[in-house]
């Protein structure tokens, strides 16, 4: 464990690196932050990370955190909970409400509860109307280093009054250490998909994959602009046991396969997300979580929870090389 950097408001910021497996793993407190990762003696991280904590404070707030209590957008930023209407934080074009605003959890410096070679787990507080939602909220997140050169996370998190939440790690993936992902190939195993407005949240509609560019049920290339990302690809209605559910492989022959038991993964192209001195569309951010802007849409799973409820989430990410 080291001294990764001091936020603006003067905390300090811990790296710490999980070795084991073949996977060398960096870690953040600052929004439990994915930082880097290192297989099979590849020159170069697979996810999109920095060295610098004011690149996470700022451009890169998205990058490998876990995002809550609720990830991607909320389209009027109002949410009803029990015959109340919150009023969220209008922080994207001062219409919607996009990854929980300011006060996000990808915001703040998390406890280190636990750490071994293999094993991280990180703890935060969300008080009682933080994010302009209800209730004391306890999160924890455990990443782990598993055999054979996997890398585990467990999210939960704990209410004492009925809110909403969705976390979601939000890490942007580039196999081959490429200017951008042209090459890669994907593959996922949905029916259906959420089609989205100009605004990249969901029209409503839950539409099927077949003859549409969303098809990914056969592995296919994918480059920039080819088709065009900011989707949820609806893998369930409920959360499921722990399957495999997208791979990603580029030219160089590494490959990602992810199991979750979320109901959705979000992809996104990352056509507004370049790192400093970098372009856009350098790696895909792949989002295990459940359906977006499912206070506005009754079809789509809930993200309510009470406060005998406890939000759970396991996503793997493994990692093999032909």
């Amino acid at each position: 464990m080291e001294i990764f950097g001091r936020t603006s408001k003067g905390e300090d910021v811990h790296r710490v690196i999980l070795s084991a497996h073949g996977l060398k793993v960096g870690l953040l407190t600052w929004g439990a932050v994915l930082q880097d990762v290192r297989f099979a003696g590849l020159p170069y991280s697979l996810t999109l990370g920095s060295d610098k904590l004011s690149d996470y404070e700022g451009p890169m707030r998205h990058h490998g955190s876990l995002i809550g209590p609720v990830v991607n957008r909320i389209s009027n930023a109002r949410a009803r909970l029990d015959g109340m209407v919150y009023e969220l934080e209008r922080n994207q074009d001062a219409r919607i409400h996009l990854h929980s605003g300011a006060q996000a959890a990808h915001l703040q410096v998390w406890d280190i509860d636990d750490v071994s070679d293999e094993s991280l787990q990180l703890s935060l507080a969300l008080p009682d109307g933080m994010c302009g939602l209800p209730g004391n909220r306890h999160v924890t997140v455990r990443y782990t280093v598993l055999a054979p050169s996997t890398l585990e996370m467990k999210a939960e998190a704990t209410t004492d009054a009925t809110t909403l939440m969705n976390f979601a790690n939000h890490s942007y993936w580039n196999l081959d250490g490429t200017a951008d992902y042209g090459g890669h190939r994907l593959w996922i195993d949905a029916d259906h998909y959420l089609p989205a407005n100009a605004d990249d949240y969901p029209t409503g509609e839950i539409a099927d994959v077949a003859g549409t560019q969303m098809d990914f049920r056969v592995e296919r290339e994918i480059a920039p602009r080819a088709p065009a990302f900011d989707n949820n690809f609806c893998l369930s209605t409920t959360d499921r046991p722990l399957r495999e559910v997208l791979r990603l492989t580029g030219r160089t022959g590494a490959s990602m396969a992810v199991a979750t038991t979320s109901p959705g993964i979000q992809i996104y192209d990352a056509k507004n997300a370049a790192r400093p001195e970098r372009s856009n569309y350098e790696g895909l951010a792949i989002e295990a979580q459940r359906w977006p802007d499912a206070p506005n849409n009754p079809a789509f799973p809930s993200i309510k929870f009470a406060k005998d409820q406890t939000f759970m989430q396991t996503t793997q990410w493994r990692f093999t090389k032909q």
